[in-house]
């Protein structure tokens, strides 16, 4: 009798976005691939910090512009505490500046929200198989 291959453990993804139908419309597009689990939505910065802490997440989805603290300040605390938690951040912005911002926070990527349906998914996959720093 031949063996199954066992299935991979799917990514354990956290989203932070302060606009809950954008992070609700990310949810849905994550669902759809079995390779990916949601489990867990923030609304702020703050609140991002807190559950990556408690939730342990493979990745975190990260706004930029959100309340309380902003994505960059938020990854920068993230990645201070859970090194192998990568961050992808969102925005709406292509600026130079904030792809910079980014990298300096310690996010693993960049994607913008135009972009999202067709690059969400392959770039959270690149993100979290290439090896951190």
């Amino acid at each position: 009798m031949p063996r199954r291959a066992k299935k991979p453990k799917p990514l354990r993804i956290l989203i932070a976005d302060d606009h809950r139908l954008f992070a609700e419309a990310l949810q849905a597009i994550l669902a759809a691939d079995e390779r990916i689990e949601v489990v867990g939505q923030a609304s702020d910065g703050s609140e991002a910090v807190e559950l990556a802490r408690r939730l342990d997440p493979d990745l975190v989805l990260m706004d930029v512009s959100m309340p309380v603290l902003d994505g960059f300040e938020a990854t920068r605390e993230i990645r201070a505490e859970l090194e192998d938690t990568r961050v992808l951040m969102l925005t709406g912005s292509n600026s130079r500046a904030d792809v910079d911002r980014s990298r300096e926070a310690g996010a693993s990527g960049y994607v913008t929200k135009d972009r999202i349906a067709s690059e969400l998914v392959a770039a959270i996959v690149e993100v979290t198989q290439r090896r951190l720093p």
